[in-house]
């Protein structure tokens, strides 16, 4: 019995040896597999993040052009050579500007469809405060040529008027180059008349009335006034004035509507004709 236990003790040992080497072994297979696992799963996650990020911005970008057409397929329609009135009412803080002054925070966004060129112009305005301290404003508003337009106020941001512009019944737009000034006279009964530009006057009261035959200081007594009719626009709209009549000078007789904002150069030839420069 003694040697049976001395010859098991002795048997036991060779057994915890064994035990003990392959628990290492199965330690050492857990460690490495654990770190295999580890770099396996790095490189994966590293390769999730960097293709999802590619495809999210492929994504985000196709669901931008698919929102934009969406947004532009729902826009109003109007046509060329149309036009429409803008009124908003514009928070410019403590100091409230000019109708001349406010129109230069309307920022003028132009989409022509064929890459050139803008697709509207604002042809005048007015407005007054309001008496939240805000400013009443109303843009007359030309359609030129297809595309879409926007008008949006500096300060925030916000859009304050977009259209899609079409051609329509038209089967192309008017040449913008080939538009000629057209001035109106009322003669004070309310009958417009007609200035004569073709003999090239020096001011407005050295042009003849068409109708007439005569020089309009002719039938235009000083001190009094006048509501001029100016037509400059791809849609033939009238921008009217009211003008007193000074000497050999003419002067406005109000300060609104602001004229033609978008088309200085006929606005110069406007002021000089009608001596306010």
């Amino acid at each position: 019995m003694v040697q049976f236990e001395r010859l098991n003790k002795t048997a036991s040992k060779p057994q915890l040896k064994s035990d003990a080497g392959r628990k290492a072994r199965v330690f050492v297979f857990l460690f490495f597999f654990a770190i295999v696992s580890m770099t396996v799963l790095v490189t994966v996650k590293f390769g999730l993040g960097k293709e999802p990020g590619s495809t999210a911005r492929t994504s985000t970008n196709v669901s931008g052009q698919a929102a934009t057409k969406s947004t532009n397929a729902e826009l109003p329609t109007m046509e060329v050579a149309q036009a429409v009135m803008v009124t908003v009412e514009l928070d410019f803080g403590p100091t409230i500007p000019s109708i001349a002054e406010a129109l230069k925070q309307i920022e003028r966004r132009h989409e022509p469809s064929d890459g050139v060129g803008r697709t509207f112009a604002i042809l005048d305005a007015y407005g007054e405060p309001t008496s939240d301290h805000k400013l009443h404003m109303s843009m007359h508003v030309s359609s030129e040529k297809p595309g879409i337009g926007s008008l949006v106020f500096r300060r925030t941001g916000e859009v304050l008027w977009r259209s899609k512009i079409v051609l329509g019944s038209r089967s192309e737009a008017p040449a913008l180059e080939k538009r000629s000034l057209l001035i109106l006279v009322d003669d004070g009964t309310g009958k417009s008349l007609t200035i004569e530009g073709s003999n090239n006057p020096v001011t407005i009261l050295d042009a003849n009335i068409k109708e007439m035959g005569v020089p309009l200081s002719s039938i235009w007594p000083d001190g009094t006034e006048r509501e001029f009719t100016f037509l400059y626009s791809a849609c033939g709209c009238p921008v009217k004035a009211m003008v007193r009549r000074v000497g050999n000078k003419t002067v406005r007789a109000k300060e609104l509507p602001v004229m033609f904002p978008d088309d200085p150069a006929a606005l110069s030839v406007i002021s000089r004709l009608m001596t306010w420069e």
